[in-house]
């Protein structure tokens, strides 16, 4: 399964849409991962309508209309994977322990909010994975987004995309 994993899009105050490199994205992927903060209903059904799959999490940011139709966790197995979807891990410095902990039976945890690229695994081997933001880079030097493969239950080529300028 070819994986598209996205967060924090913030539409459409960061951007008016998603950029051009990251639709073609949507296009290629099996399953697109959205860790929350889409900040619109709209942005939640422009991605249902053109994605194979939508596996996302509501964030601090979307009110009450995408509270209701997205869950705080999600949980999909894809390609053997076992994935859990959060918006928001709390502090950086422990992050691991405490993920592993409330994640035990997971294999990847994708997650948001801080708009920082992440990829770490803690000692349980669960993996985290945070793609920063298409739309808001925030305090980072580029706007970011992941890739992954999914297949036989093995997580490879997880890769990290900068959004090339339009």
């Amino acid at each position: 399964m070819r994986l598209l994993i996205i967060s924090d899009t913030h539409l459409p105050k960061r951007a008016r849409d998603l950029p051009r490199q990251v639709w073609a994205q949507v296009e290629r992927a099996d399953a697109v991962v959205h860790a929350g903060d889409w900040c619109v209903p709209e942005a939640l059904d422009a991605l249902e309508a053109r994605a194979a799959r939508v596996v996302g999490v509501h964030g601090n940011n979307d009110g009450p209309e995408l509270r209701a139709r997205l869950p705080e966790v999600a949980r999909a197995t894809l390609g053997g994977v076992r994935f859990a979807v959060v918006h928001e891990t709390g502090q950086a410095a422990g992050r691991e322990k405490r993920c592993a902990e409330r994640f035990p039976d997971t294999d990847v945890l994708v997650f948001g909010h801080s708009h920082i690229p992440w990829d770490t695994r803690a000692e349980t081997g669960l993996r985290l994975l945070n793609p920063g933001s298409p739309t808001d880079r925030r305090r980072q030097p580029h706007h970011t987004y992941m890739t992954a493969e999914a297949a036989d239950g093995v997580l490879s080529e997880v890769r990290l995309h900068r959004v090339d300028p339009a």
